[in-house]
């Protein structure tokens, strides 16, 4: 999938936004955002999680679909030999401590608006306006778009503005090792046990407790969006323990 070459093909013929008075770097993120409205219209596509159950997931059969994933899922590049087609990160402390990783991806890439702190503007970069509150299901991601508490929450909107008819979540686990309070703040004290590499919060690295309780409630607005629109959100995930999304078995998917 090219999306780069399909997204900035789009801009070239798109009219500039009557939003004089924003931002540039916010201008052109809605520019780019625009683009991508409805330019995987009626396609599928999965949306890529970070539990360790991706490492019982083939990802050698995604060559044919479009991939989105999250955070720092760069790291299974190296270690599961695989790179989604776009990414998508929302989470300050993630984003801080990643600077230089994204820095360095020349793929399509989508932030937090908060993350202009740490990153510039780059032809890869979309720079989404996220918030905490007023819980809401954007179908337009180019406006406010709420977090959900969960970057999966955000990639489910993003490729409903795509125009994705069907979306598969995988690597989804929905459950963590460690317990806390919920948006609690802590640092790894070594290996990380919730994701599929032991260094994808290792020792050191400061992350925030998941608030799986608002998680579900943006999962719910999703699924309740895409059925009102005749489209539909499975879930692929191996063991995963979210039970709002039908559930179907990942290799039936490719026969």
């Amino acid at each position: 999938m090219n999306l780069a070459r399909r997204a900035y093909d789009g801009l070239r013929r798109l009219p500039e936004l009557p939003a004089a008075t924003l931002h540039p770097w916010r201008r052109e993120s809605r520019r780019r955002l625009a683009a991508l409205k409805d330019s995987h219209k009626g396609e599928r596509c999965f949306v890529i999680g970070n539990g360790p159950s991706l490492k019982q997931t083939d990802l050698s059969k995604l060559k044919n679909d479009f991939t989105i994933g999250m955070n720092r899922i760069f790291l299974a590049a190296e270690e599961l030999g695989f790179l989604p087609d776009i990414l998508v990160c929302v989470n300050d402390l993630v984003v801080e401590q990643s600077v230089a990783e994204f820095q360095d991806l020349q793929m399509p890439k989508f932030f937090s608006w908060r993350a202009r702190k740490w990153l510039g503007m780059d032809p890869w970069s979309h720079f989404i306006y996220t918030t905490y509150t007023s819980p809401k299901f954007a179908t337009d991601v180019s406006g406010r778009v709420w977090e959900g508490a969960t970057v999966t929450n955000v990639c489910l909107q993003l490729a409903y503005h795509m125009g994705f008819s069907e979306v598969i979540l995988i690597g989804v686990d929905h459950s963590f090792a460690t317990k806390g309070t919920p948006n609690t703040t802590i640092q790894s004290q070594g290996d990380d046990p919730n994701h599929f590499s032991a260094s994808y919060f290792g020792k050191g690295f400061r992350w925030q407790l998941p608030d799986l309780e608002t998680s579900e409630m943006g999962y719910r607005m999703a699924r309740k969006a895409y059925e009102q629109s005749g489209r539909k959100i499975l879930d692929a995930t191996v063991g995963g323990k979210l039970d709002i999304f039908e559930k179907v078995d990942y290799n039936s998917l490719f026969e």
